[in-house]
């Protein structure tokens, strides 16, 4: 059988009649099969088979390419955003580049094996003059996101009165069928996104397409042998109380294959870097290093741990997605205010970023009782005391030292003496620097242990060191509107409240019906 990925649009176009298509050496090949040899071709010259999915190399994609080899539909199960439908879409890119349809038929029949009465009608009446058409790979790839109000006429078909009026056709005739999603997909990849969501007896609907590859429509003798490969994605079905997948059908769904979350914090990295929508504009102006890539990251890593958020829900990619894009985001705005033609990313920048973790967890009834936004604060200011150790000396082990003072000492006697420190995040290149250099002993800690650092990163880690003590308690942190305010702990202990607290001069009116925070 000739390949018609290699021809030419030109050179299709000649076979434009299904005896030119004979005569070219086609062959009927089922979609399955076409992605078996496709894989196998890809697989023999080393090809990444799933560009730009990172962190399944070992795990989903080998199950991935075992089911494709088989000839299985597959199930890809696991929580929201873990590329399932990303990786459901890249399979486009295993079907051939072109395939010859009936022209003008609806259910794209192959020339050499016609299915619908349209089709087999043409045929008969041209024979090898019947008109061929050409349908691209990206054509032949058909998704439905399964909601409550999807129904057996939308996904298989239905008798259309419509049609047969127009065409002067008793309800008997199979002209007057109205096919669905399913039959219109034939010869194709097709995709049911959120499987649990649809009703049961829909649910039902699938099983002889499933197992037989033929659809029942109402009361009608229709068998039509479908050539389809089935993607579904679902979240595990105990983990949500929106539906599930029924037995029978879990059944004849051949290959279930699991997915997960980032394993390391380098691989979500990749991911967030890949997805996040950064314009050419903002890379020009804004500055970011890896600690803030790192602090996106270990926020998800926290969520995922956090008491406060409800693990079967899941946290998804999108929000170190969204999270990098603010930080970003705010970075360019404060440029822009100022009138800063560039500006190097600061800590206060991944704390702005508030917004985009508030709408990415599903909290439970602790968490609800604390509120999204202190929920969200809370996770920023643990991703930072986790990852301070990997720049700074651990500050419990600092106060244990034997005849060595801590390394935190004059910072902590500065504060302790009644300095205070306001960090805005609004503050200019000049002012933020100013604010950090009153500090004493805060630079020499940090350009002690990163002697290397350009002075914009110096500063970063600076403020960096300041959020950090506080997260140790070494000294206090306090929201401020515009930003953060640092000061000795005893101190602000007596007025404002800490960093991640409620703060809103109405709290203790609305304590009452919010419930106590902490």
């Amino acid at each position: 059988m000739p390949s018609y990925d290699s021809l030419s649009a030109d050179q299709l176009q000649q076979i434009t009649t299904l005896g030119s298509l004979k005569k070219s050496g086609y062959q009927p090949r089922s979609v399955k099969q076409e992605l078996r040899d496709n894989l196998i071709k890809k697989l023999q010259s080393k090809e990444d088979v799933f560009p730009g999915i990172f962190g399944y190399e070992e795990t989903v994609i080998p199950e991935l390419q075992r089911a494709i080899l088989a000839g299985h539909h597959i199930n890809l199960l696991g929580l929201r955003g873990q590329a399932k439908t990303r990786i459901a879409r890249l399979l486009i890119g295993l079907l051939d580049e072109w395939v010859p349809v009936v022209a003008g038929s609806e259910l794209n029949d192959d020339p050499l094996q016609p299915l619908s009465v349209f089709a087999k009608n043409l045929l008969a009446e041209h024979g090898d003059n019947t008109p061929v058409t050409w349908m691209g790979r990206q054509d032949r790839y058909t998704e439905k996101l399964a909601t409550p109000d999807v129904s057996v006429a939308d996904l298989i078909g239905d008798a259309d009165p419509i049609k047969a009026a127009t065409l002067r056709l008793p309800y008997s005739d199979e002209r007057v069928i109205h096919f669905g999603l399913i039959p219109r997909a034939h010869r194709g990849i097709f995709v049911i996104n959120e499987l649990p969501d649809l009703q049961a007896r829909i649910q039902v609907s699938l099983f002889n397409i499933l197992q037989e590859g033929d659809i029942q429509i109402r009361g009608f003798k229709v068998r039509l042998p479908l050539d389809l490969q089935f993607v579904f994605t679902a979240n595990p079905e105990d983990y949500t109380n929106r539906g599930s997948i029924v037995t029978p059908l879990k059944d004849r769904i051949d290959a279930q294959i699991i997915t997960h979350y980032p394993k390391s914090i380098e691989i979500g990295k990749r991911i967030t870097k890949q997805e996040a929508r950064i314009q050419d504009v903002q890379k020009g102006m804004v500055t970011t290093n890896e600690v803030i890539h790192d602090l996106v990251e270990q926020v998800a890593v926290e969520a995922r741990a956090s008491e406060f958020v409800d693990a079967k829900s899941g946290v998804s990619a999108r929000l170190t997605i969204s999270a990098y894009e603010q930080v970003v985001a705010g970075a360019e705005r404060r440029a822009l205010i100022n009138g800063e033609a560039t500006t190097y990313v600061r800590l206060g920048d991944f704390i702005s970023a508030v917004p985009a973790v508030t709408g990415k967890v599903e909290l439970v009834y602790e968490g609800e009782q604390e509120g999204a936004g202190i929920v969200a604060e809370k996770l920023m200011g643990k991703a930072i005391r986790t990852l301070f150790l990997n720049y700074f000396p651990d500050p419990d082990k600092a106060k244990k030292l034997k005849g060595r003072p801590s390394p935190y000492k004059t910072v902590q006697e500065w504060f302790g003496s009644g300095h205070t420190v306001d960090l805005l995040h609004d503050a200019s290149t000049k002012d933020y620097r100013a604010v950090l250099d009153q500090v004493p002993g805060l630079r020499d800690i940090v350009t002690e242990l990163h002697p290397s650092e350009t002075p914009e990163h110096t500063y970063f880690l600076m403020e960096f060191l300041l959020h950090g003590l506080s997260e140790y308690s070494l000294i206090s942190r306090n929201r401020l509107t515009a930003g953060a305010q640092f000061k000795d702990l005893l101190s602000s202990m007596f007025t404002m409240p800490s960093f991640g607290e409620d703060d809103d001069e109405d709290d203790e009116d609305e304590k009452p019906q919010r419930g106590r925070r902490r």
